[in-house]
């Protein structure tokens, strides 16, 4: 039984800067599914956004912040994030970020994403998230108080009412989770006094993502199941761009191109974009991705193109380096002919609902990052504010945790060990494959960029049935880590379809034909729980 003062799960942008801002005050275990480096935030290209330039304003960045979440946004949430964004920056910085400078060396190249009123998106080349990730990792690598742990993926959030307790009208307490050690087998408990999800995305829940595989709503699907409130959880961003070639996988063409003059055009080169929006390719990513899916369904072609080549090879091979040569791998040279592009799942704008401090409904739990819903983004996030809000909430759940740990004197208490009952070996791994793959087909076509009732409601009727088959599967066999993610996902999606249907209403990234208007009556968040849902 491993514990801990503070209990990680994950190891993005959000979990290490937590991990080293509580390691100034107690002991840190940082769990991570795969290995440390491997998380959302190492494919982050585009950049964080944070008013850094005497021109920007605070002010700018709040409103552009606002127009794109469509009336939803929170203000607290986008006021705290926007203003204690460029320190949150600043420290980045001091743990080893190298942002890329201006040709002189002394200022920082900031550039123009859509949606954005001015440039102000510090950027490390056009692989902004490997960057942060690899000055996070040495940094938390080497804190005598921080232990990663690889390779390990958590199962259940252990609580109150796991051990017997009742929680007697108060908010249940998390203790810590149950873990298993994908390379050993064995599952144990890991405790802390504080427990972080910082766990990221859940893009595989679809067919089509520019997430890596790690993205499947672990921590969205633990926090529900031990009872904590979701929020948003329909609002499911679609980035309009992902390179469209057979043999490329989850490749992002980032939103930084359109802001450098890229322009969306058809086959034939029509650019189709004004039609759509007056920022044409640079409106918000919900329109971009809607536009594109328009096009592809009028005219049945299989992709869309961004062109940039109106630049310079120099250009191109200063400013986009990693993409260009990424391209060049598929045979595509992006400075002779435009780059084909397809939308696909990109970013979970809903979560764990979560408080100023990323305190969620559960004692004792917090959530950062992609994994919470803090009402930044509303029903659309603003390109590059992901990062910063993880950053800014690492170090407001930080600072809320220690005052936390610092009134409650309570001992963790004495968990059981781990049981698997009668549980065997699986004959046929097929059945995890095969509704693996059900689940992202479904979600894709029913519960995708473009809705309506009557394919919620058949996403529903299968979700239903596949979650009580996989249950079945859940309690028969020994757990692995396939079965813990089809688990996850299946969890995720039930969420996605629920909170949809409950959103009679088409606004930001939630778009249903039968409600095909935004009303007063849903400027609000949508939250649902385990109990509502009479789970």
């Amino acid at each position: 039984m491993e514990r801990s003062d503070y209990l990680v799960i994950g190891s993005g942008i959000a979990g290490l800067s937590f991990a080293l801002e509580a390691a100034k005050h107690g002991s840190v275990t940082v769990v991570t599914k795969r290995s440390r480096q491997e998380a959302n935030t190492r494919y982050a290209q585009g950049g964080i956004a944070a008013v850094w330039d005497d021109e920007d304003s605070f002010e700018a960045h709040i409103k552009d912040t606002h127009v794109a979440g469509a009336g939803l946004c929170d203000e607290a949430a986008v006021r705290i994030t926007v203003t204690e964004g460029p320190e949150r920056v600043r420290e980045l910085i001091e743990r080893g970020v190298e942002f890329t400078r201006e040709e002189d060396g002394d200022a920082y190249d900031l550039h123009l994403e859509g949606g954005h009123s001015a440039r102000r998106i510090l950027h490390a080349g056009d692989i902004t998230g490997a960057e942060i990730q690899r000055a996070l990792v040495a940094a938390a690598s080497a804190h005598p108080n921080i232990t990663i742990l690889d390779e390990h993926l958590a199962v259940n959030l252990i609580t109150e009412r796991d051990l017997g307790f009742k929680p007697n009208g108060h908010p249940q307490r998390v203790f810590g989770a149950y873990v298993l050690d994908v390379e050993g087998g064995d599952v144990s408990p890991f405790l802390g006094r504080v427990v972080v999800l910082a766990t990221g995305g859940f893009g595989k829940v679809y067919l089509y993502t520019s997430n890596p595989d790690v993205a499947t709503g672990d921590g969205h699907a633990m926090a529900f199941r031990a009872g904590a409130s979701m929020g948003n959880m329909e609002f499911v961003q679609f980035h309009p761009t992902c390179l469209f070639h057979p043999k490329a996988k989850n490749f992002l063409i980032s939103e930084a191109l359109r802001g450098e003059g890229g322009v969306l055009i058809r086959q034939d080169g029509t650019a189709f974009m004004k039609k759509y929006h007056e920022l044409e390719s640079l409106a918000p990513r919900d329109i971009v991705a809607r536009a594109i899916d328009h096009e592809l369904k009028t005219t049945g072609d299989d992709c869309v193109y961004l062109d940039m080549t109106h630049h310079s090879r120099e250009f191109i091979e200063k400013h986009f380096p990693n993409i260009h040569g990424r391209c060049m791998t598929f045979g595509i040279d992006m400075v002779e002919s435009p780059i084909p592009v397809v939308p696909a799942a990109h970013y979970a704008c809903g979560g764990v609902l979560v408080g100023e401090h990323g305190e969620s409904d559960l004692t004792g739990l917090y959530a950062i990052g992609e994994v919470s819903c803090t009402g930044l983004h509303g029903a659309n996030r603003l390109a590059s504010n992901s990062l910063l809000e993880g950053v800014v909430y690492a170090r407001r759940a930080a600072n809320h945790a220690r005052a936390f740990l610092d009134a409650d004197t309570r001992e963790l208490p004495e968990v059981p060990a781990w049981s698997s009952y009668r549980a065997r070996d699986p004959e046929e791994m097929v059945v995890i494959s095969q509704n693996w793959d059900e689940i992202r087909r479904f979600m894709w076509n029913y519960v995708g960029i473009v809705r309506t009732n009557k394919r919620l409601l058949r996403a529903r009727a299968r979700i239903d049935l596949l979650m009580q088959e996989i249950h079945q599967f859940y309690w028969d066999f020994t757990i692995s880590r396939d079965l813990i993610e089809l688990r996850n996902i299946a969890t995720v999606a039930k969420l996605i379809i629920e909170s949809a249907l409950l959103r009679r209403e088409s606004r930001g990234l939630h778009t249903n034909r039968d409600y095909p208007e935004s009303r007063d009556a849903f400027l609000k968040p949508t939250i649902i729980s385990r109990t509502e849902l009479g789970l």
